[in-house]
């Protein structure tokens, strides 16, 4: 305990870090007192309960600004889509291409681009949001015209507005800002879990409380596992000889994160899982078997829904990790830097060593993956309150777990750049790119 409260004090101690701190404390105030300001022209006592599946995750992302049908109840959804469709055209098109290879002036104009694209996509799931969620709840009190006309700009205004936070936090706060404001979100539904929880097992069933608190406790050390996990690569880089000064010849490592997609392709899969009940709906009235699938595909708890669901989280590691982590790249900024892997030849051998460790640790980061992604459903079975059991794992722990590592990091380095000791009692927190020294 005293090492904590000395490292409270620390951390207040530098001025520019607790003023960081702060400013993101007052950010995310601001963020979440949006998520309550209701569109003009709703009745809110008329709108519906949370809404499940992709919307579901969506308003869980948002703090329940979704289904408050709030000014920010797009969030910063549509520039986390757009962002995401740049990341793949810069992968894919080579003009994209080029543009990310110019430097400061290419990253500027990707970043105006984004902007856009999220405006347009920010009207484009406005039109869906008002029309799916809104308008059949009854809940508006004026001209459906003039309540869609007024809804999609202030959501656009409010989609602009979050991500002017964002950018915001990552400036003047402490971590990064997009990430921050999600998982501001995710974490301001923990209390109403526990609370949720607490009443549904009484006061007989304080010995489950204790043994689900104990369950989450392991299951949260062990995503901080997988998000940290890297295999190392061992680096040597040539001695050169510069004005009578030695540099190079120490041996530096290229950490390949074992889960190097991060939450993405939960995401993708999860988006894909209401495909077949959709489908299915089409025959619903027509065929046994269409029915079935309906109704299997339907309840997300079934053996059926997750073991697609796995399926499609390992296909999509495979696929996110190959578009993301480009082994001939850092073979290349390898040899440019005069750095080469003990017993591997530079260039081409270099990358296809480096890619064959890849796939080797991508199965496995892919496999654990798919099993917390569906540890919320195997809790619900074991008997864990709906809400809480999101807590056990999915996008949302994984999304909390990275962001709080993230932010960490930070203020480890402004207190070991001040000469204060770390926040761990032994050893430092690793910055997984610290040993990564190819430009």
């Amino acid at each position: 305990m005293k090492k904590f409260i000395s490292t409270v004090k620390n951390i207040f101690s530098i001025e520019d870090l607790r003023v960081r701190i702060l400013n993101t404390i007052g950010f995310l105030i601001i963020f979440r007192l949006g998520s309550f300001i209701v569109l003009p022209g709703v009745d809110p006592s008329k709108l519906g309960g949370a809404p499940e599946g992709i919307f579901g995750l969506i308003d869980t992302f948002l703090g329940g600004a979704f289904s408050n049908a709030s000014i920010f109840g797009l969030g910063i959804m549509p520039y986390i889509s757009a962002s995401i469709v740049l990341q793949l055209l810069t992968v894919g098109v080579p003009y994209f291409q080029k543009m990310q290879k110019e430097g400061e002036s290419g990253r500027k104009r990707i970043n105006q681009i984004t902007r856009v694209l999220t405006i347009a996509i920010t009207v484009a799931q406005g039109i869906g949001y008002v029309t799916a969620t809104i308008l059949p709840t009854g809940a508006v009190m004026v001209s459906t015209s003039l309540f869609m006309f007024s809804s999609l700009v202030l959501l656009s205004a409010g989609t602009m507005f979050c991500m002017w936070l964002g950018e915001k936090i990552t400036e003047k706060g402490i971590g990064n800002g997009i990430s921050m404001l999600i998982m501001i979100g995710i974490i301001s539904r923990f209390p109403g879990a526990i609370i949720a929880e607490v009443v549904e097992k009484g006061s007989g069933g304080l010995l489950l409380l204790l043994i689900e608190a104990g369950v989450l406790f392991f299951v949260v050390l062990a995503v901080v596992a997988l998000t940290e996990a890297t295999r190392r690569i061992p680096v040597q880089y040539a001695k050169q000889v510069v004005g009578g000064k030695v540099y190079g010849g120490q041996r530096q490592y290229i950490p390949i994160k074992v889960n190097a997609s991060g939450v993405m392709p939960i995401i993708f899969a999860q988006s894909l899982m209401f495909v077949p009940a959709l489908v299915a709906q089409i025959w619903a009235g027509e065929s046994d078997i269409a029915n079935y699938i309906g109704t299997t595909f339907s309840d997300f708890t079934s053996w059926q829904y997750n073991l697609l669901f796995a399926v499609l989280i390992i296909i999509f590691t495979f696929f996110y990790t190959a578009i993301t982590v480009n082994p001939e790249q850092i073979a290349e900024d390898m040899k440019r830097n005069g750095g080469f892997v003990p017993g591997i030849k530079p260039g081409a051998p270099t990358a296809e060593f480096i890619d064959g460790i890849i796939s080797k640790i991508t199965l496995p980061g892919s496999i654990l993956l798919s099993v917390v992604a569906i540890l919320p459903a195997l809790a619900i079975v074991a008997g864990v309150g709906g809400e809480f059991a999101q807590f056990y794992g999915g996008t949302s722990l994984l999304i909390m777990v990275g962001v709080i590592m993230d932010t960490l990091r930070q203020i480890e380095s402004y207190l070991l750049m001040r000469h204060y000791e770390g926040m761990m009692k032994s050893g430092n927190m690793k910055n997984s790119a610290s040993n990564y020294q190819v430009a």
